[in-house]
């Protein structure tokens, strides 16, 4: 049985940052990928960042730049730092393993908020 646990969200005025982490409670095995997406309300649910195996990433071109994803595959943890925030950066914030054995699994967490306002 395997959970994303996640933390780190928060309130936090235009300009600052934030760090979100998110880990697995349980034994995970070929992760081919870890991601980072978010959920405005009323909106799609939007990949921001994503960190692969091989270590290659990408991100949204609204976060480029300000945003940084990282991990930490002995812990089975990924991060994402984020700096110079905007209120349009509000949102849900959902953490996302996948793996890929044969066919694709995907793992999330339970989501945490971001806020981004005066």
């Amino acid at each position: 049985q395997v959970q994303l646990v996640e933390s780190g969200g928060g309130l936090v005025q235009p300009g600052g940052s934030l760090r979100l982490s998110c880990a697995a409670s349980g034994s995970i095995f070929s992760i081919n990928a870890m991601s980072w997406y978010r959920q405005a309300p009323g909106k799609q649910r939007d990949m921001v960042a994503v960190i692969f195996s091989g270590g290659s990433t990408n991100y949204a071109d609204s976060v480029k730049g300000r945003f940084t994803i990282s991990r930490d595959n002995a812990k089975n943890t990924v991060y994402l730092q984020m700096n110079s925030l905007k209120p349009e950066d509000t949102a849900v914030y959902y953490c996302n393993f996948r793996v890929l054995v044969g066919s694709k699994y995907d793992y999330w967490g339970q989501g945490t908020q971001v806020t981004v306002s005066s």
